[in-house]
Parts: C-alpha cells; sequence; structure tokens
C-alpha cells in the first residue's frame, strides 16, 4: 500500500507547482478535453494536503484544550470552566477520530483506478413493482450519500417502472475517490419488509443488483475498433417529454468480440445518447480487463447470475426487526432510516478494511 503519497506534503508541492506552470502555458487549453486527467491529479493533490492541515490543526486544538484542562485541574480552577474544557476537549478528540478515519480511508484507496468517477447501475430483480420500488430506495440511498459528500451526479440512463419505482438507472458519481468508496457495493441487496403494495399487509423479500464500474473518460487509453462495434437506434420507452420517446433516439453499442454492450435513452440528440453508451461501454471493457488481473479478488461478484435468494451482500430488514447486515463484513447497522438516507459511510470503510486485510493476509 501506497502509504507515504498520502503525507508527502513537499513532494505534492512540487507537484502542484508543476502542474500550475503546465497550465499557465499560452497553448495549454487548446485542447481542454487533454487537460482532464492533469485538473484531476491537481484536485486530489489539493484535497490531499488540505486533508493533512486539517488534521495537524485538530491535533493541535486537541493539545492546547487538553494542556488547558490539565491545568485547571491541577490549579484547582473554577468547576464550570473545567467542565467546559472537558467538553471542548471530548469535541476535539471526536473531531481528530473522524479525520483519522478519513485519511485511513485514503490510505487504502491505493489502486490506479480508485480515484476516478463511478458508474453505478441498479436494476431490479424479479417481483415487478415490489423490486422496483426497491431499486427506486436504493437510488434515493445513493443520491443522498453523493449529496453528503458534494459529489456531482450525472444520470446517463433511466427507465421508469411500470407503477411505481424504476426497471434501470445508470449514475455517474464523480468526486474525490468516488468508485474507490462504492466499488464495496457491487452485488445483490437484499430488502425485507411489510409491502406497501400488499393490501394483506404481508412481509416480502425483494432484491436488486447494483453494478459499479470506474468511468475512465480519456484518462487511460482504451483501442476500439470500428469494425468491433455494433450500434442499434431505437425508439426511447418510458414516459415522454420534450420528444424524447417520440423519435428514435436512444442508442444501444455492442462491442461485438466481448458481447458487452451499454445504452443510453436519455436525450433527445441521438449523437449524446451514443457519447453516453460508448463512455459506459469503454468502462465496462476496462472493468473487464480489471477482472482478468483480480480473478481471485473478483470471485465472489463472478457468481452474480440470479438476483435471488443466498446470493446478497447485504440486507436491509424492515420488519420483523430494523437492522441492516453487510453479510461480507458482518457489520450490523441498527438505524435504517439512517442508512437508506445515505448514511452508508461505515458500511463502505469496513468492506475497505476487509478487503485491505484479505489481500494483506494474501
Amino acid at each position: 500500500m501506497r502509504s507515504g503519497g498520502v503525507f508527502d506534503q513537499p513532494g505534492h508541492a512540487v507537484r502542484l507547482k508543476e502542474i500550475e506552470e503546465q497550465l499557465s502555458r499560452p497553448d495549454a487549453w487548446a485542447e481542454p478535453e487533454k487537460l482532464t486527467p492533469v485538473l484531476q491529479e491537481k484536485s486530489r493533490l489539493e484535497a490531499g494536503m488540505e486533508r493533512l492541515s486539517r488534521l495537524e490543526s485538530a491535533y493541535s486544538d486537541m493539545k492546547d484544550w487538553l494542556g488547558l484542562a490539565q491545568d485547571l485541574e491541577d490549579q484547582g480552577g473554577d468547576a464550570a470552566e473545567l467542565e467546559e474544557a472537558l467538553n471542548t476537549l471530548s469535541g476535539q478528540i471526536d473531531r481528530l477520530a473522524e479525520l483519522l478515519e478519513e485519511t485511513e480511508t485514503s490510505l487504502m484507496l491505493s489502486c490506479e483506478e480508485d480515484h476516478l468517477a463511478a458508474i453505478l447501475e441498479i436494476h431490479p430483480g424479479a417481483g415487478g413493482t415490489e423490486a422496483q420500488d426497491w431499486a427506486e430506495m436504493l437510488q434515493r440511498m445513493y443520491l443522498r450519500w453523493a449529496d453528503q459528500h458534494k459529489f456531482a451526479v450525472e444520470e446517463l440512463d433511466y427507465l421508469p417502472g411500470d407503477e411505481a419505482g424504476i426497471k434501470s438507472v445508470t449514475l455517474r458519481i464523480d468526486g474525490e475517490n468516488a468508485y474507490g468508496l462504492l466499488k464495496g457495493e457491487k452485488g445483490i441487496h437484499r430488502l425485507i419488509r411489510i409491502s406497501p403494495f400488499d393490501s394483506s399487509g404481508r412481509r416480502h423479500t425483494s432484491f436488486a443488483s447494483v453494478d459499479v464500474i470506474p468511468d475512465v473518460g480519456q484518462e487511460i487509453e482504451i483501442d476500439i475498433k470500428e469494425s468491433d462495434i455494433r450500434v442499434d437506434i431505437f425508439r426511447s420507452s418510458g414516459p415522454g417529454g420534450q420528444s424524447v420517446n417520440t423519435t428514435s433516439s436512444a442508442v444501444r453499442v455492442t462491442h461485438i468480440p466481448t458481447g458487452i454492450s451499454a445504452q443510453c435513452q436519455n436525450e433527445k440528440s441521438q449523437h449524446h445518447n451514443k457519447d453516453s453508451a460508448m463512455r459506459i461501454l469503454r468502462a465496462r471493457l476496462y472493468e473487464l480487463e480489471l477482472r482478468k488481473r483480480e480473478e481471485e479478488q473478483q470471485a465472489e461478484y463472478a457468481g452474480k447470475n440470479a438476483i435471488s435468494f443466498g446470493s446478497q451482500i447485504r440486507t436491509y430488514t424492515l420488519q420483523p426487526y430494523r437492522l441492516v447486515k453487510d453479510h461480507r463484513t458482518n457489520t450490523e447497522i441498527g438505524d435504517v432510516d439512517a442508512v437508506l438516507d445515505g448514511h452508508i459511510d461505515k458500511l463502505l470503510r469496513d468492506y475497505l478494511l476487509s478487503l485491505h486485510d484479505r489481500n494483506g493476509n494474501a
């Protein structure tokens, strides 16, 4: 693990200066698309330096309040002042612990693709409206999580359910280490609840699959020959709006050698839909190469054939009790509402810890 890089503030400062010099050249912005990887690296370096600065500041503040509390206690100071100092010290310790956890998480994200944006897809399992509603609940959970972290979200593809929920959705989530943080969400998610769609009030079990792949963009070279691509044009489905489903603008691209395909139907423009579909296809082909290099690590997910019993990575139980359990890490959280409202950082972090321990012991 490349732990030293996170704390290499002098090295980061030198590299930032080099990037700023590169960006200040007169011809630097002639081809803006080529600067995307450079700007992303600049953002990562600045975030790392800011994190270290916050750590140093929090540690310094904690020491100051600890010294003040000790002085008040040794000198028999005012009880109210001592209590205030101890309460503030406790808050500073909590803040420092939070920053240390955040830094530890960054240390575990050392793979080349971890810093990339994530393309996240959600598909309901069998079960009609019940499963489609569960898929939409998961979409809301990830949108809330992204909003909490101030990550940008772009909807690449969306197919609404027949009565409620969604049949599928593809989101691009962009922020610091977005793919690295979300990669553990890949798999089957199970919901147990009393169905709001069952007039008899019976308990139902629903499944939805989540797939997460790194958005390689222009940062990583992937050679896709035109002769290996088949492009199909069709009419968008779902409710209309601005002529979205009244013209043949939806696009599906298929990589013939691998059989991998991607589609997009969100935009009125066939050209824009093709660009989005190609972006997803490039990401899937890159992920295929990653899986070839990490077959052992991906073995659990490779067996995901049916969105059904026995294959879930996580269970969200609303009745007869309330509990979220990750079956890979045995992490359990009783506040189900908070999890479904996007507070999933503990689940993400515990998965990364288990992955790091497994790789470290391999």
